[in-house]
């Protein structure tokens, strides 16, 4: 078993491994064909063994290098006729900091994978999408691209503009038949919070759950993906944390940020206090 004609597709970067690998199992339980994109070979393999045998296929790509995109994208087509129901746009990468202390080369990479890499994945599968009725980009923004975040500020900046090309090219692309959404998570239980903090034996999710903070598990993200694609709302805020700002961002914001401000302050003490033990 392969592509049958007619089936549904998607496309998704950062297929390897968390949003993107439930959102291809959820949407290939429901007979959708999956091609999974990544720079990781063996996470793919993983990814479509969770999968129906035949119903995906796998694309090797860096997201940042445009040659790339087109080779990946012209392997997705040849399988499944020109035919590209949805793009979702996923993959990124999340490092945090005191602006004044990240690296550059920290810097330039998540700007070049969390929206230049979205950008040019756009432009790479406009094509297929216009060539196929009723079709969606879905992107992966971010709660952090709904009220700015300390010590993550170029993250939360590219999620804020992820959240921008979604609003733009769901104007822009609605005479070529495309719609465009974005998904919008508080933390997910996935790989970006899986990590050890440096300088403590804690992964980021127990320090989150430490502090009071939601994770929610990452079965939450197919259904919200799969309402996003269907659904006539251009951003959908997934898990209690993300409704919570979304709310208070548009009705509270001066609340809202002093809130920030202080949660803020109470991670400098607590840096602190950890820099003298």
């Amino acid at each position: 078993m392969g592509y049958q004609t007619g089936q549904k597709t998607i496309f998704i970067t950062g297929g390897a491994s968390g949003l993107g690998r439930e959102v291809g199992r959820y949407f290939a339980e429901r007979g959708w064909f999956i091609g999974i994109a990544d720079i990781n070979d063996a996470g793919m393999a993983e990814t479509a063994a969770l999968l129906p045998e035949g119903q995906s296929s796998t694309h090797k790509l860096d997201v940042t290098d445009r040659a790339q995109w087109k080779q990946a994208v012209a392997e997705f087509g040849a399988i499944t006729g020109g035919r590209m129901n949805v793009l979702f746009n996923n993959a990124g990468i999340g490092e945090g900091g005191p602006i004044e202390q990240m690296p550059d080369e920290d810097i330039d990479l998540m700007i070049a994978i969390n929206l230049t890499g979205v950008i040019s994945g756009t432009r790479a599968c406009f094509e297929m999408l216009k060539n196929t009725p009723d079709s969606c980009i879905l992107y992966t923004a971010s709660a952090a691209g709904i009220y700015g975040v300390a010590d993550l500020s170029v993250y939360s900046a590219t999620k804020f503009a992820v959240r921008g090309l979604a609003e733009s090219h769901d104007i822009e692309l609605r005479k070529h038949g495309i719609k465009s959404r974005s998904l919008m998570p508080g933390f997910v239980d996935t790989n970006i919070i899986s990590n050890v903090v440096e300088g403590t034996n804690q992964t980021g999710k127990e320090r989150l759950e430490e502090a009071g903070v939601m994770v929610s598990p990452v079965s939450i993200i197919g259904p919200a993906a799969w309402e996003a694609v269907h659904g006539e709302k251009v951003h959908t805020p997934v898990n209690k944390m993300a409704k919570q700002l979304a709310f208070a961002a548009r009705w509270m914001p001066g609340r809202l940020r002093k809130q920030q401000a202080q949660l803020a302050d109470m991670g400098d003490v607590l840096a602190g206090a950890e820099s003298k033990n």
